[in-house]
């Protein structure tokens, strides 16, 4: 158990140093489905001090409708246009975690836009914790009807290359969410410090 995650465990001051080094840019996480974005986002966002945002549900509130449909009455090449004008909008500058969803960093735009503007997390988990994840939630319109580990199996050959661009990869594993929180906040502060504060 994590325990409450609205409460950040308590620091030392070189933690807290760490923490403040850490929070210095807005965070993108990125990553197949089932990697963890938005459960570990939620939690590194209360670690960090920083506001949490899933574009999924960002994108859900501008359309006036769920990602499956609108999957079903336009299609992805539509959704991927509205998810890409989304992120675009939650990056303005401001610190902040922000999960995307797994197709996300593949529109060559959006990557650039992550790239040049966030620190970019690579959530990256292996097929079988995946395909245990994901069997938790029926919505995810890309395993509708079809074996979530062909699926993921297939997506994973073609998108781990691209997520291999984002400057910090961390290991989302079974276990403790706090684990890959803190392994998460290390990198960052590690990032901060190479790039100079801003």
């Amino acid at each position: 158990m994590d325990g409450d995650p609205k409460i950040p465990p308590p620091t030392t001051s070189g933690a807290a140093d760490r923490l403040a080094l850490a929070a210095q840019r807005p965070v993108t996480l990125v990553g197949l489905m089932g990697s963890g974005k938005s459960s570990i986002g939620k939690r590194l966002a209360v670690r960090l001090s920083l506001p949490f945002v899933d574009a999924d549900t960002e994108i859900e509130t501008a359309a006036g409708m769920t990602i499956s449909e609108m999957f079903e009455r336009f299609g992805e090449a539509h959704f991927r246009d509205g998810e890409r004008r989304v992120i675009a909008r939650l990056i303005d500058g401001t610190p902040k975690v922000i999960a995307t969803g797994g197709g996300a960093f593949m529109n060559e735009a959006t990557r650039a836009l992550i790239k040049e503007r966030t620190l970019c997390v690579w959530m990256d988990a292996d097929i079988a914790t995946l395909v245990d994840r994901v069997r938790r939630r029926g919505t995810r319109p890309l395993l509708k009807g079809k074996d979530a580990g062909e699926v993921l199996t297939a997506l994973a050959a073609v998108r781990n290359p691209i997520y291999a661009q984002a400057r910090i990869r961390v290991g989302s594993k079974p276990g403790p969410h706090h684990e890959t929180v803190e392994a998460i906040v290390t990198a960052l502060a590690a990032a901060n410090r190479e790039m100079g504060q801003p």
